[in-house]
């Protein structure tokens, strides 16, 4: 089933002072004499902050919302005319559409209910769709069969299609090394009852669970704790005298401390680092997507713009000093781009009771 805990309000983690300053108190309904404000420019925290507490109040009138990087403004979808000015008058830009998210999360969890590998779903706030993505191995009768699915959805749902295919990138961070040879990138350093540990991809520690900073090297990690399909996270324990701060590789001789956990937004950009490509960049398309790999579904993912390639698997996706996940998988590559999923930094830190250190 889809992790329907993992709403937008939940997804938005960030404190943002400024807007919680402005939202101190109910939001009045606008007079007849009153202009509506227009949209405030907003940073993607405060957006995050500002989404949070309309979904508070808007309650089912709200239908998703996404972060509009150009104008730097937070859009809210909406089902009604009343809604619409309560956005206005909370500083955000109102979008009145058709389908609320129970509706689109419906039909979202009924198309996963049948998925084949190859497959993702995610809600399109900027649609107001179900968009149902299909890799190149996705063909013959399998396509077809997809193919009367979604249209049996009527215009809830679109049936996109991916070149390249969507697997784990088993092979992030810095590189970390299995007992077999394979390499996976270290995702996060945490703290767990006062010792230390660090978090990488759940399929990466599927089949081995020692880890090394060097092939086939001395073992300076195990892994105690992990999840893939489902969820895909893991938790190694430090086994060796290791630095581990709480940092990520740029790459470029520095490194970007990492203060705080917090989903994004979708329309937020958001960098990632990994052993194989390094440092790259992109946009957050969607939220509490649910993809179908070989090996099976994993709910509740991120998925962005950000390429990545084999060895990539279990690296960082964060913004700024704020961590936001862990690289699962994908289809494409650095050369001719493609689409990437993260399992939510929060949800790992708040399974294995960690945080970040």
């Amino acid at each position: 089933m889809l992790k329907h805990r993992r709403t937008l309000t939940r997804r938005i983690a960030i404190a943002g002072a400024g807007v919680a300053a402005l939202l101190s108190g109910p939001l009045a309904p606008a007079s007849a004499d009153t202009p509506s404000p227009a949209p405030r420019p907003l940073t993607p925290a405060a957006a995050g902050e500002l989404a949070s507490t309309l979904e508070g109040d808007l309650k089912n009138d709200m239908a998703g919302a996404y972060y509009d990087a150009g104008a730097r403004t937070l859009v809210v979808n909406v089902l009604s005319a009343t809604g619409a000015e309560k956005v206005r008058r909370a500083g955000a830009e109102p979008r009145i559409v058709r389908y609320s998210l129970a509706r689109l999360g419906t039909v979202q969890k009924d198309l996963a209910a049948k998925s084949v590998p190859g497959t993702a779903r995610a809600v399109d706030h900027r649609l107001n769709k179900v968009v149902v993505t299909a890799d190149s191995t996705v063909r013959g009768d399998a396509l077809a069969d997809l193919r009367k699915r979604v249209a049996e959805r009527g215009d809830t749902a679109v049936l996109k299609r991916s070149e390249g295919r969507f697997a784990p990138l088993a092979l992030g961070g810095d590189a970390i090394w299995r007992g077999d040879g394979a390499r996976c990138s270290l995702g996060f350093n945490v703290v767990r009852n006062g010792m230390p540990y660090f978090l990488t991809a759940g399929h990466c520690a599927e089949l081995f669970n020692g880890w090394s900073t060097t092939r086939f090297g001395r073992v300076t990690g195990v892994t105690v704790a992990s999840d893939f399909p489902g969820d895909d996270h893991a938790l190694v324990q430090y086994t060796a005298r290791t630095d581990h701060p709480s940092r990520v590789n740029l790459y470029d001789g520095s490194s970007q401390p990492i203060a705080r956990a917090a989903d994004p937004i979708v329309g937020q950009e958001v960098r990632r680092s990994g052993s194989t490509t390094r440092v790259r960049d992109g946009e957050v398309t969607a939220l509490n997507v649910s993809v179908t790999y070989p090996q099976g579904r994993v709910d509740g993912l991120i998925q962005t713009t950000v390429c990545a390639e084999p060895g990539d698997s279990g690296g960082p996706l964060f913004s700024g000093d704020t961590g936001h996940g862990l690289t699962s998988g994908g289809s494409g590559n650095c050369s001719s781009g493609g689409t990437t999923f993260y399992q939510p930094l929060t949800e790992a830190l708040r399974d294995y009771g960690a945080r970040l250190g």
